[in-house]
């Protein structure tokens, strides 16, 4: 990217190191893709933490980064709620 960069950090603190294994797996495939004007790693910090790291262009497609992974994020913990629920 040229230019001024923006960057944020989402951080989750999983339950259990089993949990952030499955959401790791989770977030990679999609901060290999793109999100306009935004880039993203995923890595473990730690047996139970998850890291994204975004690097944006500008503010706007920061803040629409973060929204974007805070949803799936959301969606991942929803599914295996239910998924949970199901096979009890």
């Amino acid at each position: 990217m040229t230019g001024p960069v923006w960057e944020g950090t989402i951080t989750v603190r999983c339950l259990s190191g089993r949990w952030a294994d499955a959401l790791e797996r989770t977030m990679a495939p999609e901060a290999a893709r793109e999100v306009p004007r935004t880039t993203a790693t995923v890595r473990r910090s730690g047996e139970r933490e998850v890291v994204i790291a975004l690097t944006a262009r500008d503010t706007g497609a920061l803040r629409a980064g973060l929204n974007t992974y805070l949803g799936w994020i959301d969606l991942a913990e929803r599914t295996a709620r239910v998924a949970r629920q199901e096979t009890a």
